[in-house]
């Protein structure tokens, strides 16, 4: 009786598992296989022909392209400019909204508040506040007058892949903040007690106890975070459009600007595997530096 039922609950779960996993592979598995297939291949406009193995050219021209560095060192300036200011902010949101003072909860909904509005919404926002009679450069002619001419946050070669880091950071600090509060409240309050009767105070006690306690918390947002990063493209397509001067286009825009601008569908695939490589090698080090205490 038990291996029948064994067997039974097997099949149940199974079953309930069997949507997903169909829906999985017809939109994730086998697309994925396709264009592994097809950065060792090319196409030509007409979608009818069949592929033509072309073994490493794809990879070669990868290689000697130089849009695909610049776009690599974009991308690369936006994970260094975005990663760390979401760790540290986010935590130290984190330790400021764990604290029992009335009101609290209002104040953590607040933060969490961007999270929760669409990427669209928060682009045209911003759009707007960063445009030559928006509101930021109103606030700033109001208050020095003709000393000042508007800024253009976003069709300056300079300052449109911060202004793009910065949608990013409002979007993502409550999202990476609500980890970090889950870590805060696994830890003793004993602890800071304590630390406390040693002699530990004030931002000594998270020095000596909650960074260390928290560091696999700090790894999962640190690479979660730089995959994102990694991966950014909506800002990019809804605020600047890779512009000024291709100075916010990145990997993932690119590989958009191939196959649907250009419609190198092969030379998009090629550089999808090259993302594909870089987010799992983020991935590896995520394991590595958690080890048994991976959280997901």
């Amino acid at each position: 009786m038990a291996p029948s039922r064994q067997l039974r609950n097997s099949l149940v779960a199974w079953a309930f598992l069997l949507p997903a996993l169909v829906l999985i592979t017809l939109s994730v598995l086998i697309p994925a296989l396709m264009a592994l297939v097809m950065s060792f291949s090319s196409t030509g406009l007409d979608v009818s022909e069949p592929l033509r193995f072309v073994g490493l050219a794809n990879i070669r021209r990868l290689l000697s392209d130089p849009m695909a560095w610049k776009v690599s060192t974009t991308t690369f300036l936006y994970l260094i400019g975005v990663v760390p200011p979401i760790v540290l902010g986010s935590l130290a949101l984190a330790v400021l909204v764990n604290r029992r003072l009335p009101g609290m909860h209002v104040l953590r909904g607040a933060f969490y508040t961007p999270v929760l509005v669409s990427i669209v919404v928060a682009a045209i926002a911003f759009r707007w506040l960063y445009a030559e009679n928006g509101l930021i450069n109103g606030w700033l002619v109001a208050a020095f007058g003709d000393f000042i001419t508007p800024i253009g946050f976003l069709t300056a070669p300079q300052l449109a892949l911060p202004a793009v880091m910065l949608v990013t950071l409002w979007k993502g600090l409550g999202y990476y903040m609500v980890i970090f509060l889950a870590g805060l409240q696994g830890i003793p309050g004993e602890l800071y007690e304590a630390a406390e009767l040693d002699g530990s105070e004030g931002w000594h006690q998270h020095v000596d106890i909650t960074l260390p306690l928290l560091r696999p918390y700090i790894t999962l947002v640190a690479v979660v975070s730089s995959i994102a990063a990694t991966k950014v493209f909506e800002e990019v397509f809804l605020m600047t459009q890779g512009g000024p001067a291709d100075s916010t286009r990145t990997i993932v825009y690119y590989v958009y600007d191939q196959a649907f601008a250009e419609l190198e569908i092969s030379y998009a695939c090629t550089l999808g595997l090259a993302l594909f490589l870089l987010v799992m090698l983020l991935t590896l080090v995520r394991l590595a530096f958690s080890g048994d205490r991976a959280l997901i």
